[in-house]
């Protein structure tokens, strides 16, 4: 049977990189280990909310250029 915890870190090792360049770039204070759990996902809802919003903007010109 396949490990799914071995993904989950890896996804999160990302998340996590993502949110300590954000909290590093505006200089805020170190966050707990909570808070930065819900940063990282917070980024994530950010970037999956700009891809939604690409995906829909690409599929609007295409409709209307046809």
């Amino acid at each position: 049977m396949y490990d799914y915890t071995y993904r989950y870190i890896e996804t999160m090792i990302l998340l996590y990189f993502l949110a300590d360049s954000f909290i590093a770039f505006f200089g805020i204070t170190r966050p707990t280990e909570r808070a930065r759990t819900q940063a990282a996902f917070f980024i994530l809802a950010l970037m999956l909310l700009a891809l939604a919003t690409m995906i829909a903007t690409g599929l609007i010109i295409h409709s209307a250029s046809h």
